[in-house]
């Protein structure tokens, strides 16, 4: 069986046209919303892998339902999707530790590779909202490129692609496990904290300088 998924949208078409889409390819579709609260209900409630919310809502938010999952330790994926690309959004997204972030013109066509991504315990981005966000990187982001060897910058520069780490492993012809322990020394020598995304948030923020 697929994660279990909660989905909330006001718009009853897109929140209709997402759940036959997903319970097309079998996924396993528990409850559904039209308002934010009872979308954070339903997440308290049924406590589902995933929850797939439509940013701006009535009543809560798609940020403050991750807000309010995040202060109650509620374990659940969050995927935003959004017609916002503004970067201060964007960066709300990231402290809430948002899994997926996709744009909502491009929410059927991207979302199971989100959810796959997610799954897998990747973060995900859409590719179209990276020309939007400011580039942030230092020259201690430059100064940091240089602890690194080139298999670990060739995987950053695949993690900055979405690649899962089954998918680098085959591209370099390694194990995941490999790829896995890669990552780990990656995180440890940028001193990411260890936070889930923040390798794949460097990764894209700063995939320009590398």
């Amino acid at each position: 069986m697929k994660s279990s998924i909660v989905i909330a949208d006001d718009h009853p078409l897109m929140l209709k046209g997402m759940t036959n889409y997903l319970t097309s390819l079998n996924y396993n579709i528990v409850g559904s919303a039209t308002d934010g609260r009872s979308a954070y209900n339903l997440i308290v409630k049924l406590k589902p892998k995933i929850a797939i919310l439509d940013i701006r809502m009535p009543h809560m938010t798609g940020l403050e339902i991750a807000a309010e999952c995040k202060k109650n330790d509620i374990y659940t994926k969050i995927i935003l999707i959004t017609f916002d690309k503004r970067q201060d959004v964007y960066e709300k997204a990231k402290e809430l530790n948002i899994y997926g972030y996709i744009l909502k013109e491009f929410a059927v066509e991207e979302i199971e590779n989100c959810i796959e991504s997610v799954t897998n315990n990747e973060p995900y981005l859409s590719k179209e909202l990276l020309p939007n966000l400011e580039k942030s990187y230092t020259k201690s982001d430059i100064t940091a490129l240089n602890k690194l060897t080139k298999t670990e910058i060739k995987i950053i520069k695949y993690i900055a692609e979405n690649k899962t780490s089954p998918e680098i492993a085959d591209e370099l012809l390694i194990s995941s496990r490999t790829v896995d322990k890669h990552r780990s020394n990656i995180v440890n020598k940028l001193k990411l904290n260890g936070k889930h995304n923040g390798l794949f948030i460097w990764a894209t923020e700063n995939k320009d300088i590398f």
